[in-house]
């Protein structure tokens, strides 16, 4: 099975539907590239590995969290995401996207 074409990009705002919190995205891999012991432990409800995945700063927390594509929902509020790591990955918001410095890689 191939992986998906991202529908998201680095700098993007977006929403976790599943559990109710919004963050910015640092990294893409085509498909889930995370632990083996993450996805073995993860709930019954798992994601499919083919398919994007996402690195993302979450707001307002330290946390950084791998999701994939989805449960992922395009954030329109264009408000800043806060996020201690920002400055690090992310420049400038404009109209609702950051741009980019480097990737979690």
């Amino acid at each position: 099975m191939r992986a998906q074409t991202a529908h998201f990009t680095l700098g993007d705002i977006v929403w976790h539907s599943g559990n109710d919190y919004r963050g910015v995205i640092v990294d893409v891999d085509p498909e889930f590239e995370g632990p083996e012991d993450w996805y073995a432990d993860a709930s019954a409800q798992r994601p499919q590995r083919h398919q994007p995945w996402y690195s993302l700063l979450v707001d307002n927390s330290e946390h950084v969290a791998y999701v994939a594509e989805e449960n992922l929902e395009a954030d329109e509020s264009e408000e800043p995401v806060n996020h201690p790591a920002m400055a690090s990955f992310l420049g400038e918001l404009h109209h609702g996207r950051y741009t980019v410095h480097q990737t979690l890689n």
